[in-house]
């Protein structure tokens, strides 16, 4: 490993390290990429800072970063923090509520402004007009910040002012003027990823930032020589810390994949790792899921995983089962079985918290499920007991971040006891931007901060059993269960306080499954259009499939009136549901039988050719679940892999005739397959 870098903020770091050869590569597609060397993203971001004060933007305004295109996000954070403006990342998503979070962050910002390009903006415009919120979209059209796709990777030189963006060093002729940056500077606010209606912005100084990356580079073994690659969203603090940030400071080399390339073709990530000799990648659970269904030996031949010596894992719950079946199928490709390195953080720490000693096979623990509450001694078991919880050992804590478990009066416990994770240290951050609620229950005193998950250490090294908090974990992202329960009540039969969610994930389930409780003590035939109802609004609004959605007589709640999900998550895990699920599933084929709506995949006799087409890629997509040309998609339940892929294979037929959102807009594929016939025939 190299000497740790002396730098003392994140400016610091690009302006020496522009000097040398190394760059970020944007991977668009497999046969196409684009690399920005250091120097060139040193003189890219100055003009682009030079172009945002010349719109008004001054130092200390917050600046929404709203947009998929990572040249376009890269390009924009560096010229906020060489400005001394605070970029807010914030994910574009692909529905309602995505868009209805933006407008609740630009209403929680002092002086905000707002990075997007045309697309984006007229789609808010839209949203605006729908929902009744005409004075923050005007307060929000005024500062809104255009940029220009089609230009220099996804920004408009000309307005960068850089006079030969092509060459290794070009002169800028209107570059921003650099703020004096100190390390107790904010460098941006993450908000949380799950949280729709009351989004928490964390607060990250670049003494914070630069505290962790030195933590995870030294306990990761980083050095210059690293290779990186990642299909992480930078909106997320995995992407933009883990897979930016940290190669930036540590000199490597940088590979970009967009989200929506891996959702697509997830073989291209492990491809373009063989490729490059990448050798730190990273994926959570669903990551190594979707790549698994995909892959094939004869997809992957003459594929070399050698290089590649550490994937971190996490950003959710991590699956044992699926660790080990990644590793003994990748084997046959020479993938290390020390590669999978199981770790855990948040973007209150600047991401990192725990990680281990990097050079030995993936380590987890087996505990008895009836003692894993907090202040529990855990009970370990044989891996093949049937009572037996596997967990991820997730390594000793960093350097510089100190953490303790202790019981809900905040007292701590001894090793091997469950407890809640606080942490505290120079990578910690001081609290969440405008939230005095927020920051009063965070933190516990003495600079602890409750982080709202719960573990153990075990034998020096952290382990992770779940949250105190409830959030759902599902694909990836975090869901917290008032938002969904706030999208279901807009079914009109339900009431607040008679709607709960929650989530099954780790060894509880071998998928992650989203499970809604609802209330409701009439006639089971009564329930199926309400159950019907609150499928289509979570996945329409969401893009998430319910697994079930489960009346229930009660709903368990503790003597202060808070609802225990955990206890009806047990109840359905135990079976004492699988009585009326089966009745439930008894009414739904009786009928789907009546209707005659099971989908066959071959073409079918009256349909136009591009309708049968769009009904074989419905059922492909759609697997084993009754479809017709007019139902509604979200009304049968399709989730965000499923959409994307649908939305890949018409691609592939007919190129750049839909986007992904104009199937929320044509729901049917009958409708969709009318518009896409009209788009084909105006563009002939």
């Amino acid at each position: 490993m190299s000497n740790i870098p002396n730098f003392s903020t994140l400016v610091d770091a690009l302006e020496s390290n522009r000097s040398n050869n190394k760059s970020v590569t944007y991977i668009e597609a497999s046969d196409s990429e684009e690399s920005v060397t250091y120097q060139q993203l040193y003189d890219r971001a100055l003009g682009l800072l030079g172009s945002f004060q010349r719109q008004g933007v001054s130092e200390g305004d917050e600046l929404i970063i709203f947009t998929k295109n990572n040249r376009q996000f890269v390009d924009a954070f560096w010229a906020c923090l060489f400005g001394g403006i605070v970029p807010v990342p914030v994910a574009v998503g692909i529905s309602d509520e995505h868009r209805a979070k933006l407008f609740r962050i630009f209403n929680k910002l002092q002086n905000p402004y707002l990075y997007t390009d045309q697309e984006n903006s007229k789609r808010l415009q839209a949203y605006a007009e729908c929902h009744d919120t005409p004075v923050t979209m005007e307060r929000v059209t005024k500062t809104t910040i255009i940029a220009d796709a089609g230009v220099g990777g996804g920004v408009d030189v000309t307005s960068l002012g850089v006079t030969n963006p092509g060459v290794t060093n070009p002169g800028v002729t209107n570059p921003g003027v650099k703020a004096d940056i100190k390390p107790e500077s904010r460098a941006f606010i993450q908000f949380s990823s799950g949280s729709t209606s009351e989004p928490k912005g964390v607060i990250l100084t670049h003494h914070n930032l630069m505290t962790t990356i030195v933590a995870i580079a030294e306990r990761g073994q980083y050095s210059a020589d690293d290779i990186s690659l990642s299909w992480m969203p930078l909106t997320h603090d995995l992407g933009l810390i883990g897979f930016h940030l940290s190669m930036v400071v540590y000199d490597m080399n940088q590979y970009l994949m967009p989200t929506d390339l891996f959702s697509r073709r997830p073989l291209v990530w492990l491809k373009k790792a063989a490729e490059h000799k990448a050798s730190i990648l990273t994926s959570p659970n669903f990551g190594f899921k979707h790549f698994l269904k995909t892959y094939t030996p004869e997809k992957f031949s003459q594929i070399d995983l050698s290089s590649i010596r550490l994937i971190l894992n996490g950003a959710e719950p991590i699956s044992i089962d699926l660790c080990r079946q990644f590793l003994d199928t990748m084997a046959a490709h020479n993938l290390r079985r020390s590669a999978m390195y199981t770790v855990y953080g948040l973007a209150e720490a600047c991401l990192g918290v725990s990680l281990p000693i990097p050079g030995k096979e993936f380590e987890y623990v087996s505990v008895d499920r009836h003692a894993v509450k907090v202040g529990d001694q855990v009970t370990f078991l044989p891996v093949d007991h049937s009572d037996a919880l596997h967990f991820a050992i997730e390594g000793p804590v960093v350097v510089d971040c100190e953490v303790k478990i202790t019981d809900f009066n905040n007292a701590t416990l001894p090793h091997n006891h469950i407890g809640e994770v606080q942490i505290r240290g120079a990578n910690v951050t001081a609290g969440y931007y405008n939230d005095d609620a927020a920051n009063a229950a965070a933190f516990t005193g003495g600079g602890w901060m409750n982080t709202g998950d719960v573990g153990f250490f075990y034998q020096d090294q952290l382990v992770i059993t779940g949250r105190t908090k409830d959030i759902i974990f599902i694909n990836g992202q975090n869901y917290y269960p008032h938002d969904l329960e706030s999208i279901a009540l807009r079914c009109p039969q339900l009431e607040l306080g008679k709607v709960v969610a929650c989530g099954l994930t780790q060894d509880i389930a071998k998928e992650s499954m989203l499970l809604v409780f609802i209330l409701f003590r009439g006639a089971l035939s009564e329930f199926g259009a309400i159950a019907a109802e609150v499928k289509r609004l979570i996945n329409e609004q969401m893009c998430l499939e319910v697994t079930h959605v489960i009346p229930v007589k009660q709903i368990p709640k503790t003597t202060s009136g808070k609802i225990q999900r955990h206890s009806l998550a047990e109840q359905y895990w135990r079976g004492e549901y699988n009585q009326v699920l089966s009745e439930i599933a008894g009414m739904n084929l009786a009928q789907v039988k009546c209707s005659g709506t099971v989908v066959e995949t071959a073409a079918c006799d009256g349909l136009s050719d591009i309708e049968s087409q769009f009904k074989t890629i419905g059922a492909q997509a759609i697997a084993g679940k009754p479809l017709r040309l007019d139902d509604n998609l979200f009304d049968v339940g399709i989730s965000s892999l499923e959409l994307s892929e649908i939305h890949q294979q018409i691609n592939d037929l007919y190129p750049d005739v839909i986007d992904i959102t104009d199937i929320f807009n044509y729901p049917t594929l009958a409708e969709l397959a009318a518009f896409s016939k009209m788009k084909v025939d105006n563009k002939s």
